[in-house]
Formats: C-alpha cells, sequence, structure tokens
C-alpha cells in the first residue's frame, strides 16, 4: 500500500500521487501517520494492529475511520460506534451479527467484514474491507436517473449476491440505495452489497433479535408484509425492495412517495404506484411499457403470488429491454455492451402497449387484480399513453469517474423500526426519524391527519362495506342483527309479563 504524506489516504501499489492534494505517494508504512486535533485516535494503533489514518464519515451509528491493516498490508474501513450506541445491547448484537454472517457470505458481491471486537474505551469497532466509490444514493441524487443499460447490470450483480444469501436462509431486509455500494471499474459498476446487520435467519432455530410484530427497515423500500412485521416474512421482502430500487433507478422517484415513515406505510398497504413508463416517460432514458408488467409482479402485495426470487426479477428485468441471456451473464458484460444493446432495441420497445384490464373499486384500492393472472399497466389498468414518434435512443454514457474514496459501512442512521401496520397510528411516527428522500432519509411525523388514519382503519377492513362496488351482492346490512336482537329481547320480555299476569 502506498500513502499521502498530507492527508494519510491509502491508495494501491500502482498509484502514483494522491489526487487530492496532488503530492507524490510513499509507501504507507514509512509514511508518518497524520494526526486530527480534534480526533485523538488518529494516528494510533487499535488492537495493535489498524492504524487509524483519517476520519471518513460521521453517523448516527458511529464514526468512520480509514485504517492500514498491518498484518495484511491493506487499507480496512474500520466503524467504531459512539458511546450511546455501544450501550444498546440490542444494536451491539446486530454489528455482532453482521460480522457473523459475512463469515457465512463470502462473496463478491457482499461487503467483506473482518473483525469485530471490544475497545478499550468501551465502545466496539466494526472492521470491513474499504471500498473505492459511493454509493446508489449518491449516484441517484446526482444523476436523476441512470441508463438502463447500467441498471440492469447493477441489478444482475445485486441478484447473484442476494441468491446466495437466500440460498442460504438470510434475509437482508433493509435493501436500499444507501448500502448498494458502486465500485467504479473500466467495464462498469461493480456492485457491493452493504450492511447484513439487519439480516433475517429464515432457517429452523434461528436467533431473533426482532420481536415479533416489530417492523425493521427503511420505509421506502419496505414489502407490505415487512411493513405489518409479519414472522413470515421471506426473500420475497428483498424482491420488492429491489424492484424499487429499479423503479427509482428509472423514474427518477420511489414507486410509494411521502413525508414521514407512517404515510409511506400507508401508501404502500393501500395505494398502487404510477406504471414506470408513465412516471418516466419524459426521462432522459425513456421508460419503455414492457417494464410495467415487471415492476408490477414484483410489487404485488401478497408476497405468494409476487416473483418468486431476486434472479427471476433481475431476468425479467433485462427482458423487459430486449436483453438475450439472463442475470448472471449481464453482471459480467461490460457496461458499454449493454448500454449498446438496449439503445438498439429502445425504439422497439417504446412501441410496445401492454394489455389493458378494467379494474373495480376494490381492485383499484387493494391492487390484487393483476394478482390473479392480469397483465394490465399498474394504475387502473390504464396503458401508458405511447409517444407520437419513437424517441431516439440515449447515447452511450460513460462511467462516472471515481468519486472520492468511500467507507463500506457508512450508515448516517439505523435502520428505522416501526411497530405494525395494522396500528399505524399518530403515536407511531413520533419516534420515526426521517428527512425528505432526496436528502436521504424520512421525516419525522407528530402524527397522522383524520384521513390517512381512516385509509389505514380501511386496511384492516374495519370499513369493507363501504368498498364494496356498485353491482356486487352484498350480506345483511349492519343494523340487521342488531334489530332483530333488540326485537327479541322485547318479545322475550312482554311474553314474561303475559306469564306474570297470568
Amino acid at each position: 500500500m502506498k500513502a499521502c504524506p498530507q492527508c494519510g489516504r491509502l491508495y494501491p501499489d500502482d498509484a502514483g500521487f494522491c489526487p487530492v492534494e496532488g503530492t507524490q505517494l510513499t509507501r504507507a508504512t514509512q509514511a508518518p501517520p497524520p494526526t486530527d486535533a480534534s480526533d485523538e485516535r488518529v494516528g494510533t494503533v487499535l488492537f495493535d494492529r489498524y492504524q487509524i489514518r483519517r476520519v471518513v464519515a460521521d453517523g448516527g451509528m458511529g464514526r468512520v475511520y480509514e485504517a492500514l491493516d498491518l498484518a495484511e498490508r491493506r487499507s480496512v474501513a474500520l466503524k467504531i460506534l459512539h458511546a450511546e450506541v455501544a450501550q444498546d445491547p440490542v444494536q451491539v448484537e446486530r454489528f455482532k451479527r453482521e460480522f457473523e454472517v459475512s463469515g457465512e457470505l463470502p462473496h463478491e458481491h457482499i461487503v467483506d467484514v473482518h473483525d469485530f471486537r471490544p475497545t478499550q474505551d468501551g465502545s466496539y469497532a466494526l472492521v470491513m474491507e474499504f471500498l473505492y466509490g459511493e454509493e446508489l444514493s449518491a449516484t441517484l441524487k446526482r444523476e436523476g436517473v441512470l441508463h438502463p443499460g447500467r441498471v440492469v447490470r447493477m441489478a444482475s450483480q445485486v441478484a447473484v449476491g442476494l441468491d446466495w444469501a437466500h440460498e442460504r436462509q438470510l434475509v437482508h431486509r433493509d435493501l436500499k440505495p444507501d448500502n448498494v455500494f458502486l465500485c467504479q471499474q473500466p467495464d462498469g459498476d461493480r456492485v457491493k452489497v452493504l450492511d447484513f446487520g439487519s439480516v433475517k435467519d429464515t432457517a429452523d432455530g434461528a436467533k431473533r433479535l426482532t420481536v415479533m410484530g416489530t417492523t425493521i427497515g427503511s420505509p421506502f423500500y419496505m414489502a407490505p408484509e415487512q411493513a405489518q412485521g409479519l414472522d413470515t416474512l421471506d426473500q420475497r421482502a428483498d424482491v420488492w425492495a429491489l424492484a424499487a430500487i429499479t423503479y427509482e433507478c428509472v423514474t427518477g422517484q420511489v414507486p410509494f412517495p411521502g413525508d414521514n415513515g407512517p404515510r409511506i406505510l400507508v401508501e404502500i398497504l393501500t395505494k398502487e404506484p404510477l406504471s414506470p413508463s408513465q412516471v418516466g416517460a419524459n426521462r432522459r432514458y425513456p421508460v419503455p411499457p414492457t417494464l410495467d408488467p415487471v415492476i408490477a409482479r414484483a410489487l404485488k402485495k401478497t408476497a405468494a403470488v409476487r416473483t418468486a426470487s431476486v434472479g427471476r426479477f433481475a431476468d425479467e428485468l433485462g427482458q423487459a429491454y430486449g436483453l438475450e441471456g439472463d442475470h448472471r451473464v449481464w453482471a459480467e458484460l461490460p457496461e458499454r455492451e449493454l448500454v449498446a444493446a438496449i439503445d438498439r432495441k429502445m425504439p422497439e420497445l417504446l412501441q410496445a402497449r401492454p394489455v389493458t384490464t378494467p379494474r373495480d373499486a376494490v381492485d383499484e384500492f387493494f391492487g390484487e387484480l393483476d394478482s390473479l393472472g392480469h397483465e394490465g399497466a399498474l394504475l387502473g389498468g390504464a396503458a401508458a399513453p405511447a409517444p407520437a414518434a419513437p424517441a431516439p435512443a440515449a447515447p452511450a454514457s460513460e462511467p462516472a469517474a471515481p468519486a472520492a474514496q468511500h467507507a463500506a459501512v457508512t450508515q448516517d442512521a439505523p435502520p428505522a423500526v416501526l411497530p405494525p401496520a395494522a396500528a399505524i397510528s399518530a403515536t407511531t411516527g413520533a419516534n420515526q426519524s426521517a428527512e425528505p428522500r432526496d436528502q436521504g432519509r424520512v421525516p419525522t411525523a407528530d402524527g397522522l391527519d383524520p384521513m390517512t388514519q381512516a385509509m389505514a382503519a380501511a386496511q384492516r377492513g374495519l370499513e369493507e362495506d363501504d368498498l364494496r362496488p356498485h353491482g356486487v351482492p352484498q350480506g345483511p346490512p349492519r343494523w340487521l342483527l342488531p334489530a332483530l336482537a333488540g326485537g327479541l329481547v322485547v318479545l322475550l320480555l312482554v311474553a314474561g309479563g303475559l306469564f306474570l299476569l297470568s
């Protein structure tokens, strides 16, 4: 390893100059470790092995450092928990689990976690591989939407990694753009899935960290069964999350928007998203209607009829853009080849029109008509309007230049933990930290307005009579049984009075 004698950054052996400071690099072991007046850890050696070089990021859970592993001669990301977090046994156990799970998941598309130990100052340190690049969330914030060739390649690599985890009965549960890391390379992004600290082990007898009925994850990408805290959650929750991320990559917005956690969960439980071809019609890279049924299947509210695996979703995603092969092939193809192939197909794909199917009021509310096999568009069965003329194929974009070095473990906040969606209320939102999506988080809510509460109540089935469409046979009105019971009581009282009089 080489190091910058001025800023302390570490570089591979073939690097010559620090692009940040412009200074010539020296051997890392020969460069004196820098110091930082604001952080006494910088310049010290932790566990007689990790020489801390600089602060990379400061998040809600801990501070992230770049360090030199003196034993292995490699750069590592060192995350030391904040003092208050280190006192929470559940959070500590989650970090410990991330380390343990990493040992079960050695995979090129899953971040490596090397070590986890208590520190002398009463905290804990998590040691991970150091990645060069940026989180998908940073890319989306800068670029808005991504070329579908880049999206297909990214989703294919995520699918390869997650299928590996799912085969071992491990569900990520917190897949989101912040946890998809893009390492820029000449052939395109090399994806690493981060943060398996919220993982659910679905194997029999697996240890549970979450009380049944508790919701964990990030609301924008949370499947309905996850929003309700159901213990039956499985790998199809990750399918939903990957579909929601894909939707955001091609349209520039999340499928279920909202300004606080509870509102987002109500949207997920009770609404259908606009079809991606409608939302992305005027974007830099138009979205073909062939993608609509793919997203629809992956965002089924009922897990039993949702796309069965992330690999299957990635296959259908590439096929929607006219690609031949499967996700394992696309994960390895250079991005420029995928971009060129999709650009050639795009004029034809934009002319395709999905089959439309009328929907009634109940289907509009619960969004399950197409779960019976219908292939209509996502919103009310209406097909996306066809463009007047084929849109020109977007020019192939070169992969973004490598950004500043980022640690793989940068997390500004722990996963959102919410009570069951069936009990969404004003008090639910009070403890949910949030900011607008374009700032990376979900804002805090002080409560839900009456209309939103009514929607949540309807989702619990308390207003099913009002949702029944006209012309559908209905059961007896709600007043009938109480009226009959009251009449029966009156008759019994009259009969009893006549008996006494006789």
